[in-house]
């Protein structure tokens, strides 16, 4: 099989979590979604928490991600994110259980970013491992 025109690289602060060649990727960013197919012109964007997908062959692949950056270059999607996990492996109840007591905690200052985060992040995870639309 030839080359296939993308080269995906998704890394956190631990380890290399992915390495590979693709026909297309959809990040999530803050604000919406970025979808990169070879050729796309140089980008850096802030991700949020939500769902990365990528293609390969007729293949579909899903991960969650937390925040952190995607940068475009030269036919290289680079994710640099907080965590990235398969989304199989995304524990609904501990999501729930997290969303439940952020929304309970009662926050000022920077407890409210904090806060905030938890929430979002939750959420995230909810919307992603449902596959649908947000909670």
């Amino acid at each position: 099989m030839a080359d296939l025109p993308i080269k995906l690289v998704v890394v956190t602060p631990e380890m290399t979590v992915l390495d590979e060649s693709v026909d297309f990727v959809v990040a999530p960013l803050f604000d919406g979604e970025l979808g990169v197919a070879a050729g796309h012109a140089p980008v850096i964007g802030r991700l949020g928490y939500g769902e990365l997908r990528y293609r390969i062959g007729g293949e579909n692949h899903r991960y969650f991600v937390e925040g952190g950056f995607v940068q475009i270059a030269d036919d290289v999607v680079s994710v640099m994110t907080g965590k990235a996990m398969l989304v199989s492996e995304i524990d609904v109840a501990e999501a729930r259980q997290q969303l439940d007591a952020a929304i309970a905690r009662s926050a000022a200052g920077a407890e409210a970013a904090a806060r905030d985060r938890d929430i979002a992040q939750a959420r995230g995870k909810l919307r992603v491992a449902k596959g649908g639309s947000s909670h």
